[in-house]
């Protein structure tokens, strides 16, 4: 039987785009509520979670009117894409007796928390999920980053990055048959071979604060909890590999 992995307080970042499911923008209902129906789970086995959401998924389908926008105003319709998602997990965790709370780096009161890390941690310690959105509340910062960071002022044993395929390759496994997929990296390495895990700045602030990084498929039913119990493909990126 696999090993399962020791971390008792974890985020999950994921991507807008693992959302979308099948369609080409927007939410994927089944995606969601599979989601939803995997951090339950999780959170029975005792452990603590939160989580970071994208926003590609919904600003995907408004992009071609940002074209030509300064690249600020682009990243704050971003943000606001993420607290759209979010609500929507939230919901469906709900929807499955989940108490939840949405906190977002831009207040806006009247539909969520404006991030607060004491309040954040004290819902957590209370067996809340707590998904952050708005990712930094700062334009030029992508919301890996903003996981990284999260994950970091939480005080969480690792970062769970969900993806579309099953860990970290040498190549696009969705373009190359033969693609190796990597069981362990340092951040060094992800750094200097430029992996395209995350982006520079998520991997630099990891790697400083000695934050292991976990990156799986999310479409694998159950994927969170299968990957904490050490089942499946993944790969483990930390400071020695």
């Amino acid at each position: 039987m696999a090993e399962a992995l020791p971390y008792k307080r974890v985020l999950v970042k994921i991507s807008g785009e693992g959302l979308m499911g099948p369609a080409e923008y927007g939410l994927h209902g089944e995606t969601v509520l599979k989601l939803a129906r995997d951090v339950k789970s999780v959170i029975a086995t005792g452990r603590q979670i939160c989580l970071v959401v994208g926003g590609g998924n919904i600003f995907r389908g408004v992009s071609p009117a940002a074209k030509g926008m300064d690249r600020t105003t682009a990243d704050y319709m971003g943000m606001l894409a993420t607290v759209m998602n979010a609500l929507a997990v939230q919901t469906a965790l709900e929807a499955q007796g989940v108490p939840t709370r949405v906190q977002s780096a831009i207040a806006m009161s009247q539909v969520c928390e404006s991030y607060i890390r004491r309040r954040a941690m004290r819902h957590m310690e209370k067996g809340r999920v707590v998904i952050f959105a708005a990712g930094t509340g700062n334009p030029f910062f992508t919301t890996d980053t903003a996981a990284a960071l999260r994950a970091v002022e939480m005080n969480c044993d690792a970062l769970l990055k969900a993806t579309q395929v099953h860990g970290v390759y040498d190549s696009d496994p969705k373009k190359n048959k033969g693609a190796k997929r990597y069981e362990r990296l340092t951040f060094d390495k992800v750094i200097a071979d430029d992996l395209k895990v995350m982006d520079t700045a998520a991997i630099a602030l990891a790697r400083e604060n000695k934050l292991p990084i976990v990156v799986f498929n999310m479409h694998e039913e159950d994927a969170v909890a299968r990957v904490l119990e050490g089942q499946g493909l993944f790969t483990v990126i930390g400071a020695t590999a």
